[in-house]
């Protein structure tokens, strides 16, 4: 048993490594490798490479298996060296999405993200009003200002769902739950979480841990298109590949944001009565703020 488990292991440990270093690291030397032969002047030029490898294979050191077998070990050091350079530079990116505004440029990032939702704000509630004054008086143009009003709260909320206060969209977007629950119940949900995650289901626990997956492997996608965007100072067709991985990697970090904050608030409105009941607090009127501030008390030990 214990052999089949180590080898069980040995093999998602081996799948995991071939996934997330060795294959994008082998494509990354293959495109450094198109670079230094092709450069700017040959950038798509298919048969200036195809002869450099017909001549590197007609090679006398091709047909050694020693130098075969180095230049392959090489490779795979290679490939797996920079594979663990991409995922620090993604934790990197992680950290850079969630960051608080400290430093002149996250400050500023902050504030021009946050003008701009108050303008988008603005702009909704007067239409709202216009809308409603409209409702009213029984204009022709009721339904279409009631539109009107919508898109624009639909516009405001692709900045934030909430006024913003982080450089980023996924910083806001990851500590929306945690602000609306305060502001609804004064629930602390910092103090809260470890006792909530204990309480949940394994599904539910399965399905955050999968966005969170998600959004670790966008912030990695963006870090590989950081190289390619580097290396085509030398390359243009990797700048473009750049370009294309960076842009998927910020749409799918903002999805799997979305989808972990969502989650997140769904298993506090869930389970928060349970968790009231496992530390013996009664509940009688529900979920309000004289339940969340109790709560909060005691998570945090504050009597």
């Amino acid at each position: 048993m214990t052999s089949a488990f180590l080898s069980a292991l040995g093999g998602r440990i081996a799948d995991r490594w071939l996934t997330l270093l060795a294959l994008p690291g082998l494509l990354f030397i293959a495109a450094v490798t198109t670079a230094t032969v092709l450069g700017h002047e040959h950038g798509a030029d298919v048969g200036t490479l195809r002869t450099w490898l017909d001549t590197a294979a007609a090679s006398p050191a091709s047909r050694s298996v020693g130098t075969i077998a180095l230049v392959a070990l090489a490779l795979l050091l290679g490939a797996a060296a920079v594979g663990a350079a991409a995922q620090t530079l993604g934790a990197g990116v992680e950290l850079l999405w969630c960051a608080e505004p400290r430093g002149p440029l996250l400050r500023r990032l902050a504030d021009r993200r946050s003008r701009r939702w108050r303008s988008a704000d603005a702009v909704f509630h007067a239409a709202l009003v216009t809308a409603g004054r409209a409702r009213v008086a029984g204009a022709d143009d009721a339904d279409r200002l009631a539109d009107l009003a919508e898109r624009h709260l639909a516009e405001r909320d692709r900045i934030a769902a909430v006024a913003p206060r982080h450089p980023f969209s996924m910083g806001d977007r990851l500590a929306a739950p945690g602000q609306r629950l305060w502001r609804m119940y004064r629930l602390d949900l910092a103090a809260a979480w470890p006792h909530l995650w204990l309480l949940a289901a394994d599904g539910t626990r399965a399905e955050l841990q999968a966005a969170r997956v998600r959004f670790g492997a966008a912030a990695r996608l963006c870090a590989w298109g950081a190289g390619y965007l580097a290396l085509g100072a030398w390359w243009w067709p990797a700048a473009l590949v750049g370009i294309c991985a960076v842009a998927a990697g910020l749409r799918r970090g903002r999805a799997a944001a979305d989808a972990f904050a969502e989650l997140t608030e769904a298993l506090a409105d869930l389970h928060v009565r349970d968790l009231a009941a496992a530390l013996g607090i009664d509940s009688p009127s529900g979920l309000d703020r004289t339940l969340g501030e109790r709560l909060s008390r005691a998570l945090r030990k504050a009597g």
